[in-house]
């Protein structure tokens, strides 16, 4: 990552400036900020700070973010923090079911609604995933027509990320420090960190038990395959088990 100032900070403000006019076209609060308060929001948040482009900057609550990961939110002013109108819990007993690997419907609800009409600067990088490897500069967004996002530091890894951060003196969430690779939701069902996060946050680890515990199905003919609300509970913090539409070829109770 040489010269990281002269050529890729340089590049990615480039960017912000380049599609501003767009921006601006859509909304007169030009481009929407989705931050979410890990290292890559980070960077991009100082990036349009200092780029003098006009924008305005977005966190959606979830109820079940790690308090650290709130309080480091909070110290960004400029940042407008935004409440769901159903907590976690309340959205669970609401689907009936609680979220898994593959039926993450949480993530759209509570935190992907912002940005209609707008250009969505994100942190999405390539390094990140084998799916995000694929992802697009600039893209529009396939649930929300006029929407579109701008990737800004795509092309950045994580070494440039941090360098960054380190050069700007940039403030970042302390779980960093202990360890955290990637931020996100306590016991979020694409993490298998379950037995640190039930030990870190037992508080929200139980709130997760109450309302998954909350919409188990008693049903005495045994076709669905848990025996009781503990059985089930446990269930869902086997990612593996819970990521799977069925279970020794017996239904689940939600797969109506």
């Amino acid at each position: 990552m040489k010269n990281l100032f002269g050529s890729m900070v340089d590049i990615a403000i480039a960017r912000l400036k380049e599609f501003e006019p767009n921006a601006l076209a859509k909304s007169p609060d030009g481009y929407y900020v989705a931050y979410s308060g890990g290292k890559d929001s980070d960077v991009i948040l100082d990036l349009v700070r200092r780029s003098g482009v006009k924008f305005t900057a977005h966190h959606h609550l979830t109820t079940c973010d790690p308090p650290e990961l709130v309080w480091h939110v909070k110290e960004q002013r400029d940042v407008i923090i935004k409440r769901p109108e159903l907590t976690m819990w309340q959205l669970i007993r609401k689907k009936g079911m609680p979220p898994r690997r593959n039926a993450r419907y949480c993530c759209e609800v509570l935190k992907e609604g912002g940005g209609q009409n707008r250009i969505v600067v994100t942190g999405i990088r390539w390094g990140e995933s084998a799916k995000r490897s694929k992802r697009k500069m600039i893209e529009s967004c396939y649930r929300s027509k006029g929407k579109q996002f701008l990737n800004v530091i795509i092309d950045w890894s994580t070494d440039d990320v941090w360098q960054y951060i380190r050069d700007r003196n940039i403030n970042y969430c302390k779980l960093y420090d202990e360890g955290f690779k990637r931020l996100g939701c306590v016991l979020c069902p694409m993490s298998r960190e379950v037995e640190r996060d039930i030990k870190r946050w037992p508080k929200i680890a139980r709130a997760w038990e109450r309302a998954i515990k909350a919409t188990y199905k008693d049903d005495p003919s045994g076709k669905f395959i848990f025996k009781n609300p503990e059985e089930y509970w446990q269930w869902w913090l086997d990612r593996d088990r819970s990521a799977r539409k069925s279970d020794d070829n017996q239904m689940m109770f939600f797969e109506d």
